[in-house]
């Protein structure tokens, strides 16, 4: 694990993580989830970061309004809106067809070893 990042744990418990990596080599930030072994990764650009923090900040309002640590928390950009807007039921608008289009991988045979 890179020494920039962080390890959260899954509220269901059963050793699922979500470790957080900072790679400056990469300019990217590592999302992997784990499950004893990793279970899958994202690789985000580090550009996606205000994105993302202001998407998770205002998520962060929405679930705790009364900033009980006294803190700031506002977020600005698109995703930012009043509270209230977001604790309300989003209206939902269908754009297209986002189901998963996969072709039918052919089982292979497993050689065995006598």
């Amino acid at each position: 694990m890179p020494s920039f990042g962080d390890l959260f744990t899954d509220l269901r418990g059963e050793d699922r993580t979500l470790r957080v990596s900072y790679h400056p080599d990469r300019g990217a930030v590592v999302l992997s989830l784990w499950s004893t072994l990793c279970r899958g990764s994202f690789r985000m650009p580090v550009d996606d970061l205000g994105r993302l923090l202001t998407l998770l900040t205002d998520m962060q309002r929405v679930a705790a309004p009364d900033d009980s640590a006294g803190g700031d928390v506002t977020g600005s950009g698109p995703a930012a809106t009043e509270v209230g807007e977001l604790a309300s039921a989003p209206s939902v608008e269908i754009t297209g067809d986002v189901s998963a289009h996969r072709a039918a991988v052919p089982i292979q045979p497993v050689p065995r070893v006598a």
